[in-house]
């Protein structure tokens, strides 16, 4: 672990195991309800302290500010998993080393494209607002986790550090650190992110605000791949054996930068009225027991002084049996969000062999020969005003229906020669109405209509639904759900617009992409079984290709990328079955995808896409839950994405210029892992052996072409909730 790392390690736990006041009496406080408080007795100077312990997540709309519940990242099942880039279940393709560039193989679960590209790679590191989990808790609360594997000339470590608080049950704030590092088993590969993130929310009756800021870096090294797969699939073909830091790579002193700063704040006024509510199972059960805790509390009062005058005056206060609460019911909601996002991204290069490049543009970059400062800026300010009437106020509202305007300013520069740079700024307005049910056990819908009437984006049109239906069956219950959009949308802007040393173009004449999704979901939690039907039409598919030719000398030469939109409408037709399985401490775990794309030269998609995992789930000494066992990951072999180092972004294959085709297929072989997962306590921790089958059948073991994977490789990792 590099030293700094120490450090860091060292304050926080410090601070972590300082004693925190109070920030309210938990007897007083029915945020959690009775059954989400978790009171642990704890020595202090001899005498006893109650620490009440409760933590609640949730994730925002984007848009509106609207709160949906979420689970915390403390959940022990598939832990191990949170280290790989690949994703949780292994469906992205990736460059190798963790923090690399990445993308989804399940096209349906891909996130739509941004204006700014470059960071869509790092989606593993870099969170959108609708994904971060804000928190309110009833003590102080930091988790730390960590991961490594290797040692300090190759191998990863990956550090988080999450602290949450609240002023009282209303007000509370939070940071997170987040901090990748990865030395890289093969050459030129290394990767070195930062992230910190401060947050904070108010909760109030008639105001709500939510507040997330964020500061992320991310430097990768780009080695361009291995000179020859024959390294890593017929080793037996050179007289000399390599170790994976000995294989050639076509690039070294190559290197992607991203410095990126958000700010997201999201606030509503509601107005509405009071009225007298039931309290729910949970909250009597609080109720009672901070009664019975006052009472106790007064009788030690008491029997310490009986001849107290007060205390032969005071009279038992009448307990309230009808158990209800005052509830304030907002009726209508008048929302602002705000959003900055700024963007810089530098592709520097002092290394480029000969010839790799198949154009270079003269006088771009302020450095010359084969060195490359490839640059772009770009920031992004939006405003969303919305009015929002409330469902469920009275019976007869059982819908809620807002209305919202949105005003987008976008700038960008690109380089036109060493000193100068072209500005292009970019006004859009739109406007739209949202119809949703969320409350209720039974039904639930939404639908959200968004059209563009002024400036670049003008006629562009998005509208999404989604609607789902619970109901029991056999003393369970069935989710039957349907969603669906049509998109009418701009390329966004780099693909109209970039300018590079070795990439160049200006589309102005690309047509809007049409996009339609309809997808079903039928959910039995009886059986746990999950399956997704989806059917995507796209026209105008737009997307980069990209073209080399592979020689003998150093890998790959003429390399090109340009943008391609492919006119005709492309199909893909996406089923997955997901199915988990139980017999005593057996349990067996599986996602099993198929896609079919009718344009596998535009939208390349492998058939068929597994996830298993078979392991044993026990307890030993009645505390230390274990999850033994091995999963593995398998897809079928296609020609997936290639890279694109001085892109920073995934290409589809294309044959060379002079029709020379030299795409590569990647897949047909299964990644297996063998693990231990434990949970004690507040503490998570695995064992794992990697990719155990490494040395098992052929190697060739690439998700992206030319970038294998690490061989077998032993790793650990630990997370530890402190509750202060």
């Amino acid at each position: 672990m590099p030293k700094r790392l120490h450090i860091l390690l060292y304050i926080l736990l410090s601070i972590s195991t300082t004693s925190m006041a109070q920030f309210e009496e938990a007897t007083n406080d029915d945020r959690f309800g009775g059954g989400s408080i978790d009171r642990r007795n704890q020595e202090n100077s001899g005498n006893n302290k109650e620490i009440p312990v409760g933590l609640k997540v949730w994730q925002v709309d984007e848009r509106f500010g609207d709160r949906r519940k979420a689970e915390p990242d403390t959940l022990s099942p598939m832990f191990m998993n949170t280290v790989f880039t690949t994703g949780l279940r292994g469906e992205y393709n990736t460059l190798g080393n963790l923090g690399s560039p990445r993308i989804n193989r399940i096209f349906i679960d891909r996130q739509a494209d941004g204006q700014f590209i470059f960071t869509q790679p790092y989606d593993f590191f870099i969170k959108r607002p609708q994904d971060f989990h804000f928190t309110n808790t009833l003590s102080p609360i930091t988790n730390l986790t960590y991961n490594t594997c290797g040692d300090r000339l190759n191998g990863e470590d990956h550090f988080t550090a999450k602290f949450g608080v609240n002023v009282n049950k209303r007000l509370g704030f939070g940071a997170n650190f987040d901090y990748i590092y990865g030395r890289g088993y093969y050459d030129s590969q290394s990767t070195s992110h930062f992230n910190y993130t401060l947050y904070g929310s108010y909760l109030g009756e008639r105001y709500e605000a939510h507040l997330l800021a964020s500061l992320n870096h991310q430097k990768v090294a780009e080695n361009g791949g291995i000179t020859d797969d024959n390294y890593i699939v017929h080793p037996e073909s050179y007289s000399d054996s390599y170790t994976t830091s000995e294989i050639p790579t076509v690039l070294r002193r190559n290197w992607n930068r991203n410095d990126n700063q958000h700010v997201f704040f999201t606030h509503r006024y509601n107005v509405g009225f009071n009225r007298k509510v039931p309290m729910t199972d949970e909250e009597i059960q609080a109720r009672k027991f901070a009664i019975a805790s006052q009472k106790e509390q007064a009788e030690k009062k008491r029997l310490a002084n009986p001849d107290s005058v007060q205390n032969l005056a005071q009279k038992e206060a009448p307990i309230d049996t009808t158990w209800t609460k005052n509830e304030y019911v907002p009726v209508t909601s008048f929302i602002h969000t705000a959003q900055f996002d700024n963007y810089k991204r530098i592709y520097q290069a002092y290394e480029t062999p000969n010839g790799y490049y198949s154009e270079t543009i003269p006088n771009i970059g302020p450095l010359g020969g084969d060195s490359i400062y490839d640059q772009t800026r770009h920031y992004q300010l939006r405003n969303t005003f919305a009015i929002s009437m409330l469902e469920g106020f009275n019976k007869w509202a059982k819908a809620g229906l807002k209305i919202f305007g949105t005003h987008y300013l976008r700038h960008f520069e690109l380089p036109d020669s060493a000193d100068t740079h072209t500005s292009y700024n970019e006004h859009t307005l739109s406007v739209g109405g949202q119809l949703s049910k969320t409350q209720g056990h039974t039904l639930h819908y939404n639908v959200l209509a968004e059209t563009w009437l002024l400036g670049e984006d003008a006629g562009q049109l998005k509208i999404d639904a989604d609607i789902n239906v619970n109901f029991p069956l056999f003393g369970d219950t069935v989710t039957l759900a349907a969603r669906g959009f049509f998109h009418r949308l701009n390329p966004t802007f780099y693909y109209r617009h970039y300018h590079s040393r070795h990439f160049w173009w200006d589309n102005d004449d690309l047509s809007k992409i049409i996009h339609s999704r309809i997808e079903g979901l039928f959910s039995y939690q009886k059986t746990r079984t999950t399956l997704r039907v989806a059917v995507d039409e796209i026209k105008n598919h737009t997307y980069f290709g990209q073209s080399y030719r592979i020689t003998n000398n150093f890998g790959r030469t003429n390399n090109s990328v340009a943008v391609r939109q492919c006119g005709d409408a492309i199909t893909l037709l996406t089923a997955s079955l997901a199915q988990n399985l139980t017999l005593g401490p057996v349990n067996w775990e599986s996602v099993v995808t198929y896609q079919k794309s009718t344009d596998e030269n535009a939208l390349s998609v492998p058939d068929l896409n597994i996830y298993t995992n078979l392991f044993l789930r026990f307890k030993i000494a009645r505390v230390l839950s274990v999850d033994l066992g091995a999963d593995a990951r398998f897809f079928t072999s296609y020609y997936a994405p290639d890279y694109s180092p001085a892109l920073g972004q995934f290409a589809q294959q294309e044959a060379a210029a002079d029709d020379a085709d030299f795409r590569t297929k990647t897949g047909n072989r299964p990644i297996v892992n063998a693990y231990a997962n434990f949970h004690l306590k507040h503490t998570r921790f695995f064992v794992m052996m990697s990719h155990i089958n490494e040395s098992i059948g052929k190697k060739d073991y690439f998700l992206t072409p030319h970038y294998p994977l690490n061989q077998r490789v032993f790793r650990f990792g630990v997370s530890w909730n402190f509750i202060n």
